[in-house]
């Protein structure tokens, strides 16, 4: 089934007076979604016993987590040693995750830097199957590494880009930011037909049981020349995109995504909207 839920804690989850991430599951079970996603944004800084004790908080509520590893992560950084810190970045966001009860770790895949793109890219490529060597060597190949699209144009994370990247092996899903697609192409997402053609291309390179339980981040996104500026919330009516020709599209496709909505403050409300959205269509 599509699952649906907010990227961390709302405004509203503070206004209540709430704090602790054992209280988001129950948040998130009361109204009616069923997933999570932590983020390591930061860094990995959280402990084993804190990560067992949201565990039990979720499992209680049967609401599933995913986590985001750190947003520095570059693979495409021409030095070998700073590489390494981003596949220990990776590695770390997935271990903790897996005693957090969950299977699922999105992740920045690369900034362009000075390099040519197609440059970039291939050191990616090749970055990305070393660390699919690393994650079977520490046991982690029952986890589901998800390379994010990305919203700026000097970034590394175009749908092709994606989803050349994960070819590489199964441990590799797709997470399609349609909020960062949108952004970097400059307001492209407004049809059924959009969204349905960028799915197709990927069910087409990737094969279907690949994509039908893929990762979905959604907002409206602000932009400009460059591609992302900021995270809106549903109340703005001035960029997109617009949830309902993506909802008809995963139906159309048979698709049942996680949905994480990454709203900037009304996240949670938001999801409950884009579930709304997908029951009625």
């Amino acid at each position: 089934m599509i699952k649906f839920g907010p990227s961390g804690n709302s405004i509203a989850f503070s206004e209540a007076g709430l704090k602790h991430s054992e209280q988001s599951a129950e948040w998130v079970k009361n109204l009616g979604l069923n997933c999570f996603e932590y983020s390591f944004g930061r860094g990995v800084n959280l402990s084993d016993e804190k990560a067992l004790s949201i565990a039990q908080a979720f499992n209680k509520a049967g609401v599933e987590i995913s986590v985001h590893a750190p947003y520095y992560i570059n693979f495409a950084n021409p030095e070998e040693e700073n590489a390494k810190k981003s596949y220990a970045y990776v590695l770390d966001s997935a271990l903790k995750c897996k005693i957090m009860g969950g299977k699922r770790i999105v992740f920045h895949p690369a900034s362009q830097g000075k390099l040519e793109r197609r440059q970039a890219v291939d050191l990616t490529l090749e970055r990305l199957k070393t660390l699919k060597e690393l994650i079977y060597e520490k046991g982690l190949d029952d986890m589901i590494f998800c390379p994010e699209t990305m919203g700026k144009l000097g970034q590394i994370g175009t749908i092709e880009e994606i989803t050349e990247f994960c070819k590489i092996d199964k441990v590799f899903v797709p997470a399609v930011d349609f909020g960062h697609v949108n952004a970097r192409e400059n307001g492209s997402l407004k049809s059924v037909e959009d969204y349905q053609n960028r799915l197709q291309y990927m069910i087409d390179e990737l094969g279907y049981e690949k994509m039908k339980h893929f990762h979905v981040h959604f907002s409206k996104i602000e932009y400009s020349v460059k591609g992302e500026v900021r995270h809106l919330t549903f109340e703005d009516q001035v960029f997109g995109p617009d949830f309902t020709p993506l909802a008809k599209a995963l139906k159309n496709l048979s698709l049942y995504p996680f949905v994480i909505c990454e709203s900037a403050g009304t996240q949670d409300i938001d999801a409950v909207s884009m579930q709304k959205i997908y029951s009625n269509n």
